[in-house]
């Protein structure tokens, strides 16, 4: 177990106290790098699988959803 401050220390303890949230959480690492992964090429990916057209479609919807006004 990695060393804990003394802020960590306090709440690990209030935890125990209280037996509210005693069980640490923690993440599968190789779940968390495959979805980064996933994450990082999808748009570029997305992108060049799309015509131009639709590209420009889904660029003036965003727009009109961001500033609240339609584009031409």
């Amino acid at each position: 177990m990695a060393k804990k401050d003394l802020n960590q220390n306090a709440f690990f303890i209030l935890e125990q106290i209280t037996n509210e949230n005693s069980v640490e959480h923690t993440k599968n690492e190789a779940a968390v790098a495959l979805g980064r992964l996933g994450g990082l090429k999808g748009g570029k990916a997305r992108a060049e699988s799309m015509t131009p057209e639709r590209r420009k479609e889904i660029a003036k919807k965003a727009a009109e959803k961001r500033w609240g006004k339609k584009s031409e």
